[in-house]
């Protein structure tokens, strides 16, 4: 079965002044919709047909000939989250099993939101920057391109795309206002608790 562009779980403007609603007509309609149409077509009569999507994307990591199917299920699957991460109104602090595992991981949540900054605003070039499950402790970590956590063992919990095309339009090159933004107004910790919660069972 074919891979399918879902839908936002909120309105186009929603995540306005933050991001605007020209940005997420780009962004989920044009860029990632190439990347479902993109895996379809690769995967097509090969082995990874019908296979599912982390699976793809573990299996194609680091295999130069299968390099366009994994930056095309990477970026597939990376957007399938960053989408649900995001909410009007959100941001703040988590709190319950995930707040206690971001202050045990990182000694309080500020420091946390420090490092997930950083992360995200010194990635070179196009990638993400992630807050991921290693086996029972949390890290923040960053990916180039559409890598993300899944091909180092990792559970992604939470991912922001600090490609270009992901915020130009609103911040043109300013990237830590817009990581600022994402940290401090977008982040709905609910989602990323659930993310949490499914993954330690």
């Amino acid at each position: 079965m074919a891979f399918e562009l879902p839908d936002l779980p909120y309105p186009y403007d929603a995540l306005e002044p933050y991001i605007s609603s020209q940005t997420m007509h780009l962004h989920h309609d044009k860029h990632h919709q190439t990347y479902v149409t993109n895996l379809n077509n690769l995967v097509e009569g090969t082995d990874l047909e019908g296979k599912a999507l982390e699976d793809i994307v573990v299996a194609t990591y680091n295999d130069p000939a299968k390099e366009g199917i994994f930056n095309n299920a990477g970026q597939h699957w990376n957007h399938c989250l960053f989408w649900r991460v995001m909410k009007k109104g959100g941001g703040g602090k988590p709190g319950g099993e995930l707040l206690r595992r971001i202050e045990d991981a990182f000694g309080s949540f500020d420091v946390f939101k420090e490092k997930f900054k950083q992360a995200a605003v010194t990635v070179f070039g196009s990638g993400w920057a992630w807050l991921a499950l290693e086996g029972d402790e949390l890290k923040v970590l960053k990916t180039p391109n559409g890598a993300n956590p899944l091909v180092f063992g990792m559970t992604p919990l939470l991912g922001i795309d600090v490609w270009e095309h992901a915020y130009y339009l609103d911040y043109q090159n300013r990237r830590p206002e817009y990581v600022a933004a994402f940290i401090n107004h977008l982040i709905n910790w609910e989602v990323v608790e659930e993310e949490l919660l499914k993954a330690v069972g």
